[in-house]
């Protein structure tokens, strides 16, 4: 069947809206520039030449507006902007700016388009353009899919093309020159006769120049920042300690809160008992929040302690009571009723696994999964009742989605959206958890009911860990069978709970139609089989589910690339070398050949030690991995890695080694120990002593080969995730015979 014939009706939607979008507002809307954020307060000599570049008497401030929350993206981003506007790294300013429609994400929408990465087709570009269109009405600032680099790289370019071709048309009126006389060198405008003007000086005097809508950008030869390994922008204030996150927030007469709230996630709270938390030391107030309460306090200790004090009395959850319920919900979701989306129907599978010899079945589990980023999550808020301020709420939040908070803190406060201000900070850790609203809104809420005074909410790790929104567990099944030492006909089924129904309900979102997610990571990898299916099938909403490092490919990469390893088994075949006759996309074969290359493999290894492979294509970019373990009577030791892939264009080489290895070692300890189970209705694991992440001495040393053969440039973040689990448990199979199936793989196996 033609590709055309399996676009799912989300796809479908997705694209109508795009077009219908167009339709509505009309083309000339839709071409209208956003409003820039930066020419509100904007003093006397300053200029803020794109919504990206403020130039003032004190010097260059780039506006990079996604969430720095350890992958770079301040350093990369404001390096696309200083390229084109003509000056050095240390001579700019970086801020995170302010919560703006200007700054939508469209990437993050390209990536949800029916039509596979590898697809270059006239359609699929087509829809991928269109996402401009929704993506822009709708004003999604917004950080995850990694899209940051995806959505900035012209944007940011065009930027800072655009402020230089300002400075230097405001330098060619002062000197009284043709601007194409004039070129720029390190933050100034340079005449012929070697004059110079520092963009400081001209900032003034560029308040009447148009900005142009194409600027002409510079060429790949003439690169002097990109392309190179920069020093982070964020290192030196996160060495000495001055780096702000959220949790450093201090304001004048700050109170510090904490919550608790129903363990049922979802239930309501029927009431409370906090006679004895009222009357302790340092406590101040007791505010009901959104399903359970926040203990004020004169610091965070005291309501710490105090919130340990109350009891409750809650309504049950509104789902299954246990993990084994919730897996049996997935299990009976394998009908035709329960059928999500068919992406891929190759050939007849049928009929292919009839007529077979010989069918290979199996079935994969993962379970839910939390976040557990290391800066417990937390936001300061304050809403002013009186005076000047009167009707206003500030909030300094560490946040994927600074819109979104514009959006849900408004509706608290019962306020107009311009007159809330989000402070968006560094963050410890997102992977996804910090594009939910929860304890923003706790935050709010608490600032509403004691206003005039700073809130600083923090949560318990305790709360953070019952309380997340969790990647899904999962099941996937499998039937193949081989030929002529291939893959003659794959079939692969994969149940989960709904990401999107689950995140976008919470936003107050309705996504129709299917969830990419649930096969996002199997149907679009590039290997050719004759026969070859990947069903979705949508499991009833249980726990809270969210995107987590990678989403759906998190789990589906394990589920996928474990079938693929089982299938060349029983054909005898090398499984790197079983991979490559299959793949047909040139980038994905060439990081292939290249973890093979770089990792010796097939060359004689210690006794003891084996090695296992796996491939997958996330994010639109091609990831290979090779791990080596060494198997003992004291267990499994992690010996060595391998990583390649494949970006397009690597704008900062280190940057993306620093994101392959932080993924690859993120997906391994979730795959090594990783589980979040329910009884009674509650979360049971509640801090790390019984949610164990891996340990510096069990990490392997990884070494990652980075390739530009791709046809876009990609971003980085997640593809080095999904890998790392079946390429690990290719591994232990290789050297115990033992093929797990089910993680974390700490039930079957110990780890040194």
């Amino acid at each position: 069947m033609g590709r055309l014939g399996t676009i799912t009706r989300r796809g479908f939607l997705v694209v109508s809206a795009a077009v219908a979008g167009g339709a509505v507002f009309g083309y000339l809307k839709y071409r209208q520039s956003p409003d820039n954020p930066l020419l509100q307060n904007l003093g006397d000599d300053a200029a803020a030449l794109t919504p990206y570049v403020r130039v003032d008497s004190s010097g260059i401030t780039v506006i990079v507006p996604r969430a720095e929350m350890g992958q770079g993206v301040r350093t990369t981003l404001a390096a696309l902007v200083a390229e084109e506007l003509d000056v050095s790294m240390d001579a700019i300013r970086v801020e995170h700016g302010p919560a703006s429609n200007a700054y939508y994400n469209s990437a993050i929408l390209a990536e949800g388009v029916p039509f596979a990465p590898t697809d270059n087709g006239l359609v699929a570009t087509q829809a991928r353009h269109f996402m401009d269109v929704p993506a822009k009405f709708l004003g999604l600032q917004l950080t995850g899919g990694s899209s940051s680099v995806p959505d900035a790289w012209e944007k940011h370019r065009h930027a800072g093309a655009a402020a230089r071709a300002v400075l230097i048309e405001a330098a060619a009126r002062v000197w009284s020159v043709p601007a194409s006389s004039l070129s720029t060198q390190d933050g100034a405008v340079v005449a012929t006769n070697g004059q110079r003007l520092d963009y400081t000086t001209l900032a003034a005097a560029c308040a009447d120049i148009d900005v142009p809508d194409v600027p002409e950008l510079k060429a790949r030869d003439e690169w002097r920042l990109l392309g190179k390994s920069l020093p982070r922008e964020d290192m030196l204030p996160k060495c000495t300690g001055t780096a702000q996150f959220s949790i450093d927030v201090q304001l004048d007469n700050m109170l510090y809160a904490t919550v608790r709230t129903n363990p049922g996630l979802g239930g309501y709270m029927k009431g409370f008992d906090a006679a004895k938390a009222s009357g302790m030391a340092g406590v101040e107030h007791i505010v009901p929040v959104r399903g359970g309460i926040a203990v004020v306090a004169r610091n965070t200790w005291y309501a710490l302690q105090a919130a340990k004090t109350i009891t409750f009395d809650w309504y049950p959850a509104p789902y299954p009571d246990s993990t084994e319920e919730m897996f049996a919900q997935v299990e009976a979701s394998f009908t035709s009723d329960a059928q999500d989306s068919r992406m891929r129907d190759d050939g007849d599978v049928s009929k292919a696994l009839a007529s077979a010899s010989a069918v290979i079945e199996a079935e994969y589990r993962v379970p839910h999964l939390a976040h557990a980023a290391m800066e417990p999550l937390n936001a300061t808020a304050l809403y002013h009742a009186q005076g000047d301020e009167a009707g206003r709420i500030e909030v300094w939040v560490g946040t994927q989605f600074p819109t979104q908070v514009v959006k849900e803190v408004a509706l608290i406060a019962g306020v107009d959206e311009s007159n809330v201000t989000v402070n968006t900070t560094l963050m410890g850790g997102g992977f996804g958890r910090r594009a939910e609203m929860d304890y923003v809104k706790q935050a709010a809420e608490t600032a509403v009911a004691i206003p005039g005074m700073p809130i600083k909410l923090t949560w318990s790790r305790e709360e953070d860990t019952t309380h997340d929104a969790y990647r899904p567990l999962a099941i996937a099944r499998l039937r193949g069978s081989v030929k002529d030492s291939t893959i003659d006909a794959m079939d692969l089924q994969l149940a989960s709970p709904s990401v999107m129904e689950s995140q976008m309900g919470r936003l107050g979102m309705n996504v129709p139609g299917p969830d990419a997610t649930i096969v996002q990571g199997a149907w679009e990898q590039p290997y050719v089989i004759d026969h070859y299916r990947v069903t979705g099938y949508r499991a009833p909403a249980s726990l809270p589910v969210s995107s987590w490092r990678s989403v759906g490919a998190s789990q589906n990469g394990f589920f996928h690339e474990s079938a693929i390893d089982e299938l060349a088994f029983a054909t005898g075949v090398d499984p790197l070398e079983f991979r490559l006759q299959l793949i047909n996309h040139e980038p994905s074969r060439t990081v292939l050949e290249a973890v093979r290359d770089a990792s010796g493999w097939g060359e004689p290894l210690p006794d003891g030690h084996a090695r296992g492979v796996a491939f997958v294509l996330s994010f639109g970019v091609p990831c290979a991995q090779v791990i080596e373990v060494r198997a003992d009577a004291a267990g499994i030791t992690l010996v060595h890695a391998w990583a390649a892939v494949d970006v397009g264009i690597a704008l900062d080489p280190r940057n993306i080694e620093a994101q392959v290895i932080g993924g690859l070692n993120f997906g391994l300890a979730a795959a090594m120990y990783g589980e979040i189970t329910v009884a009674d209705g509650r979360v049971e694991q509640t801090n790390f002593h019984d949610y164990p992440s891996l340990r510096f001495n069990q990490a392997p040393p990884v070494h990652v080969s980075i390739l530009e053969h791709g046809e876009h440039i990609r971003g980085i973040g997640e593809p080095g995730t999904p890998p790392a689990a079946p390429a690990l448990g290719n591994a232990i199979f290789a050297a115990t015979g033992q093929r797990i199936r089910e993680l974390p793989f700490r039930k079957q196996v110990t780890f040194v």
